[in-house]
């Protein structure tokens, strides 16, 4: 594969799977979506068990046809491996592109009983638990490449109540700071080793007439990055837990703490004077340029730069390193893009398949996906390919020492980017942010069971 080309694939897949994410709006509709579709309070996950059998990666499957659903973002991910593996096995399998906002129109078509075989998923908590996983999806426990996988990224998500239900194909996104290498080596700066020290050198960046950060108001929905970093350590000490149990909230002292600072920055002038109004392109080329000397944010915002500039301009800039309140840990964030899931049709030939054909991506078919992909390797045996961008393995290596995102480890996805744009845009203030926002995620709390609500 061109490797601009493939460069330019991947940022289409991004950009698209923000437009996804974005479609997830919380609300009515979404609580509607969750009380319609699932039933997580209940106690089906009981007697749940790993599959009978893990057939062989080229068994022959002739007469077995397959139907795999994906979004405009990722419908190109298991084109090239699904094409081999028909090859090898003689199996069919139709990939079937569901018009976006695609979770929302999955999540509509599953619940009422049309379903595929298989589908990329995002593996998180809540979004495991709107699709009724432990209703309608296989537990692939005990799968041939679970050993082969590397830990951090099976420790990402993927998992509900015990049990795995999705399929981790590559690497998930990680939150943490992207920052422009000939701003830092100018200036003198040196990797921060917590966010106080971060806030110290944004300031002292600012003194020396630096834009310290850079943010994509306009587009609000990168702003919950900066409050979700803050908040790794609470997250690794049960953070989520208590917020999912009702014994702490978005009003609690740790996350307002995190606004009331996202806020503080903002007020102190330690972004760019144009934030309510940047995008997202605005913010790849700041950095890239060296404009501003920072940004926080995930994986996509390093594709959006590689779009924009050749591989070695993209390595000689941007870096990547992982903060935390007191420390660097990082916090993960997979999304649809990283993963699979495999449906109980009710059909065991298909079922098995369904199995066959995770098994064969990522055995035998793993290492051309990985090079077709450009992409971080997350299978042991199987090299990354050197062509990746430095940044995207430094964000890789962040995993080993990472804590999930509140998407994965919340029970319910509440709106806390579009109340956080609102705060940028200056209509909330961050007292609101966080009370309209635990509003959210107890009405969606309540709406899917979850005890205490």
């Amino acid at each position: 594969m061109n490797r601009r080309h493939g460069l330019m694939d991947a940022l289409d897949r991004v950009l698209l799977s923000r437009r996804n994410w974005m479609g997830l709006a919380v609300g009515s509709a979404a609580v509607t979506g969750l009380a319609a579709c699932s039933d997580p309070g209940s106690d089906r996950s009981r007697g749940e068990s790993a599959p009978a059998d893990w057939p062989s990666p080229t068994g022959k499957l002739d007469g077995v046809t397959l139907t795999f659903w994906a979004a405009q973002s990722s419908a190109e991910i298991p084109k090239d491996v699904v094409a081999a593996f028909t090859k090898t096995t003689g199996a069919k399998v139709e990939i079937v592109t569901i018009p976006d906002p695609y979770e929302q129109t999955v999540q509509t078509k599953v619940a009422t009983g049309d379903m595929p075989d298989l589908a990329m998923w995002q593996p998180t908590t809540s979004m495991l638990t709107s699709l009724g996983a432990t209703e309608r999806l296989q537990v692939l426990d005990g799968a041939p490449w679970e050993t082969k996988t590397v830990p951090s990224v099976m420790e990402a998500g993927g998992m509900l109540n015990d049990h795995r239900y999705a399929a981790f194909i590559s690497a998930p996104s990680v939150m943490g700071v992207w920052y422009n290498k000939r701003v830092f080596k100018d200036r003198r700066a040196q990797i921060p080793t917590d966010f106080g020290a971060l806030l110290g050198l944004a300031r002292d960046l600012k003194g020396k007439g630096v834009t310290p950060f850079y943010e994509m108001g306009g587009e609000w929905w990168a702003s919950q990055y900066v409050v979700q970093v803050q908040l790794a350590d609470a997250a690794k000490d049960g953070l989520w837990d208590r917020v999912n149990s009702n014994q702490d909230a978005f009003t609690g002292t740790d996350i307002q703490d995190a606004i009331d600072q996202y806020a503080t920055m903002i007020k102190d002038g330690l972004y760019n004077t144009n934030i309510k109004t940047a995008t997202f392109d605005d913010q790849a080329k700041a950095l890239l340029n060296g404009d501003a000397a920072m940004a926080i944010h995930v994986n996509s915002l390093l594709s959006n730069m590689a779009a924009q500039t050749d591989a070695d301009a993209l390595n000689e800039a941007i870096g990547f390193f992982p903060i935390s309140a007191k420390g660097t840990i990082a916090t993960s964030i997979p999304e649809q893009t990283n993963a699979v899931v495999a449906f109980k049709t009710g059909d065991t030939a298909r079922e098995s398949a369904t199995r066959q054909l995770l098994t064969y991506w990522l055995t035998d078919g793993y290492a051309d996906f990985v090079k077709g992909q450009n992409t971080v390797s997350i299978i042991d045996g199987v090299d990354t390919p050197e062509s990746v961008p430095t940044a995207a393995v430094e964000a890789n290596e962040a995993l080993s020492n990472s804590v999930g995102s509140m998407q994965s480890l919340a029970i319910a996805n509440p709106d806390l980017a579009k109340n956080l744009g609102d705060m940028i845009a200056g209509t909330k203030t961050p007292a609101q942010v966080g009370e309209e926002t635990q509003a959210q995620f107890a009405q969606l709390a309540k709406a899917i069971g979850a005890e205490g609500f």
